[in-house]
């Protein structure tokens, strides 16, 4: 080695040994990983357990955008709407307490409905833990049974390494709520920090199960043999990005198409295939049709009891293939002639290169028949009624016209959410979002405001019921605090209304503390500076929602509806889904 060479080694070792590692606190780990994992916006509510992370959060507000909710389970909420609008995980920040406490319900939400979702809360410090300290909960062994994986931190060095698993597990295979907790210290405490790296791999967990092309073979060979195939899908179509390859799937196997709640607008309304909802207040045709199908194939959804009615008249004479990248849900309700395990994205491309391309037009008529029938004794005297109070129906119906089937629609719990999936048109993929598997009131006006931050440039509709509105009524401070652009609409008809259509069928109409006194919601929204007013005579409503979603900005419309309009059809709890009413 020359002199150059030696000075020049010399130079780079000198270089090496000034190079000083940043030394940064916890809470700045988490922000910059969140940062790293491409995180825009976040829902939260500071305390003391979190309030270092807060501190940090000051100065990253150029990069970070904090809405700041009035309740915790409002953030939990928002953020399911978001990643439901957007395709992205949802964040959530909470104080140790009460204020982790505030998220379960939100959390529990978004596991059963497969909302990718990360909650991180703050924790007393760690030399605290099990004494009972001020505002110390258990929140980790309180969340494990609703969340896809969940863990505490106690130092700062496990930080970002537990924030990479936790997006990677939210996100991947089916996807699922992730809590950290983290102890004060930690945020505190500061480290050598050499960079955040993502998450591709966890030894211990495998979000996608292994493709079996004989299973695949299998049910091509049934589907190509098959007189009246029948087509369920659900969310598990939209979660795997997989719309383009699902329509390519029924349009080559010409199979009639029926949605969940959570599936529709994996293909639009109006597609010739597409034969309505499913369930307890879906359509007509597809529920009795069940049972005549010779094969059943569900895609992406599990056979939830209020798809199924009575498990042992559910679907008895077909063979039944169902795709779904949960293994657990093979064979948990109904029992599968074939199991087609894997991310639909995947199984559909190869399901399709082997079917035959064929037309079932005899018996797509079939549900059309239907339809004809529904649509005379029920649907039309409901979306345009004559006389009488205005209808939910023919609310959701104009509501629908006027945005010609491209608005997001945000729904809460009870009759109004079956009318809005059942009325509703959808043309594009995530445009309806509700809590399906809970059913949680006072879900939509907190999830409307997640979903129009994470696609502004959509219309956002929250449709909502005069009992669940009063459950998160003080989200209107977020609305107003944050400026977003949420539609409102409450369906007033002074009743917790599906319990009062269940206890007038079923209870000989004993009214049970169901009749519910409300404020005047108008005035409330204009206590938080949001204009808008009340509604109740048919020919002001098409007048009435022009103005709505023309207004600059949130709007509230409230909507006095009928009191004792039940929803029809229905399949009875403990009935056959062939047993479904029409009145």
């Amino acid at each position: 080695m020359n002199t150059l060479e030696i000075k020049e080694q010399e130079s780079a070792n000198k270089q090496i040994t000034n190079t000083v590692i940043e030394s940064i606190s916890g809470s700045e780990i988490l922000l910059k990983g969140l940062i790293e994992e491409g995180v825009e916006t976040i829902f939260g509510y500071p305390g003391g357990a979190i309030m270092p992370i807060y501190d940090a959060l000051y100065d990253y507000t150029d990069r970070l955008n904090h809405i700041l909710v009035r309740h915790e389970q409002g953030a939990t909420h928002a953020a399911q709407g978001y990643a439901r609008s957007s395709g992205k995980v949802g964040v959530v920040f909470a104080t140790s307490g009460p204020g982790a406490t505030n998220l379960i319900t939100g959390i529990a939400d978004a596991q059963i409905d497969s909302t990718p979702m990360v909650c991180i809360t703050g924790q007393v410090f760690a030399h605290l833990l099990g004494t009972d300290a001020f505002q110390e909960t258990d929140v980790i062994n309180i969340t494990t049974p609703i969340t896809k994986w969940n863990y505490q931190v106690t130092d700062a060095s496990e930080i970002a390494e537990v924030l990479a698993k936790a997006f990677y597990i939210a996100r991947t295979g089916r996807p699922g709520p992730v809590l950290i907790d983290i102890t004060k210290n930690a945020q505190i405490q500061k480290i050598a920090f050499e960079g955040y790296k993502k998450c591709d791999h966890i030894r211990s967990y495998r979000p996608l199960p292994i493709i079996r092309t004989s299973f695949i073979e299998q049910a091509a060979e049934l589907i190509n043999k098959a007189e009246k195939p029948f087509v369920l899908f659900g969310q598990g179509i939209l979660l795997g990005k997989a719309e383009k390859e699902f329509k390519a799937f029924i349009e080559k196997s010409g199979i009639p198409a029926a949605w969940t709640i959570l599936g529709v607008g994996a293909i639009p309304t109006d597609h010739y295939l597409n034969v309505g909802m499913l369930g307890m207040h879906g359509n007509y045709g597809p529920n009795v049709l069940t049972n005549e199908c010779d094969v059943l194939i569900a895609v992406g959804m599990r056979f939830d009891d209020r798809v199924t009615g009575r498990l042992d008249k559910y679907a008895k004479q077909a063979k039944v293939i169902h795709l779904d990248i949960d293994p657990a849900e093979i064979d948990k309700n109904v029992k599968a002639t074939v199991p087609v395990w894997g991310d639909c994205k995947e199984t559909l491309p190869l399901l399709t290169a082997l079917i035959k391309e064929r037309k079932h037009d005899d018996w797509l008529t079939k549900f059309r028949s239907f339809d004809a029938i529904e649509q005379e004794q029920l649907i039309q005297p409901e979306i345009n009624p004559t006389e009488g109070e205005l209808t939910m129906a023919e609310v959701i119906h104009q509501l629908n016209l006027l945005t010609n089937g491209d608005a997001i629609i945000v729904t809460d719990v009870g009759q109004h959410q079956m009318v809005a999936c059942r009325y509703a048109k959808f043309n594009h993929t995530r445009s309806n979002i509700t809590s399906g598997g809970l059913g949680t009131m006072g879900f939509a006006l907190p999830a409307a405001i997640g979903a129009k931050f994470g696609a502004q440039d959509k219309t956002v509709v929250a449709v909502i019921g005069d009992g669940g509105f009063q459950m998160t009524i003080q989200e209107l401070g977020t609305i107003m605090q944050s400026g977003i652009d949420v539609k409102i609409i409450i369906l007033n008809n002074r009743f917790l209304g599906m319990v009062r259509q269940w206890q007038e069928l079923f209870n000989d109409r004993r009214y049970s503390f169901v009749n519910i006194t409300s404020p005047d919601f108008v005035a409330v929204a204009k206590g938080y500076y949001i204009d808008g007013h009340q509604l109740s005579e048919r020919e002001h409503l098409v007048d009435s929602l022009k103005t709505m979603l023309n207004h600059k900005g949130a709007y509230l419309l409230e909507v006095m509806v009928s009191k004792e309009n039940n929803v029809f059809p229905m399949v009875p709890q403990g009935c056959s889904v062939s047993e479904i009413r029409l009145k």
